[in-house]
């Protein structure tokens, strides 16, 4: 069976000031039905929580934000850093954001993007009377390719995962791992239809019904891969020295310690 959906953008919502009523401004502003999916950039739900800081020294910010370097790397007299935020999130500077943000201030992430999907999921629901789904997007780089994507960092009543495993491909043969992120799918998608520069933070999705449940479905943050099965917890300048300060022997392996 072809599946089809389509992804329209929200006009008409205004600039977003601390303490605005997401739930209420979203609802005016479309008309929303069951099963549909909420795509809200995590920028305005920043705002709306007050999560804009002054912040003449964005490096502190950045810092402030940080609880694991990851990587870190000197670019025309500046420095990125790769890091993992109180969010789990691992990414360039911590989702601190200068962009969208009065001169003189940054953007942080929502403190729990799960817990602020929830609330405004509750709260459109409650407005319209339609079992809708809330996914939080950001925009984040991904390692080995150029580029960002949006992703999804909160989410509430959505499945975040299409769990295939235990069925069968077209041919029959067993799927034992299969389990697509279908949250992050969708927040990418709904970039196309937003933008960065259009002014449009709020995409509805339609016709994903079968992914859109109750509202204590995980969210987002079971999408971070435990410390234990992340292959990649470091990068790889940080990992060869690493290995070298605690006396790692590269002659007794068949290359250089890396990871991504």
């Amino acid at each position: 069976m072809t599946v089809k959906f389509s992804i329209e953008g929200v006009d008409g919502l205004p600039e977003i000031a601390q303490g605005a009523d997401l739930a209420a401004l979203i609802s005016g502003a479309v008309e929303l039905d069951d099963g549909d999916i909420l795509v809200v950039t995590s920028k305005i739900v920043s705002k709306a929580e007050g999560r804009v800081v002054q912040a003449a020294d964005r490096e502190q910010a950045i810092t402030d934000e940080t609880v694991r370097l990851v990587a870190s790397r000197e670019f025309d007299g500046g420095v990125t850093r790769i890091v993992e935020n109180r969010q789990g999130i691992i990414g360039a500077a911590a989702g601190v954001d200068a962009s969208n943000a009065p001169d003189g201030t940054v953007l942080l992430l929502p403190v729990d993007p799960d817990a602020s999907a929830r609330a405004l999921a509750t709260g459109i629901r409650a407005l319209t009377g339609a079992n809708v789904g809330v996914i939080l997007s950001d925009t984040l780089g991904r390692p080995w390719r150029e580029g960002q994507t949006d992703l999804a960092i909160g989410a509430a009543g959505v499945h975040v995962f299409d769990d295939l495993r235990g069925g069968t491909d077209a041919s029959g043969k067993p799927l034992s791992v299969t389990m697509p992120c279908v949250a992050d799918e969708i927040a990418g998608a709904a970039e196309l239809v937003k933008g960065k520069s259009a002014g449009v933070p709020v995409a509805v999705v339609r016709g994903l019904d079968r992914l859109v449940g109750d509202l204590d479905l995980p969210g987002a943050r079971s999408i971070q891969r435990p410390a234990e099965r992340d292959l990649f917890r470091v990068g790889a300048d940080e990992a060869y020295n690493e290995g070298y300060r605690d006396g790692f022997d590269e002659s007794q392996s068949e290359g250089p310690l890396v990871a991504g």
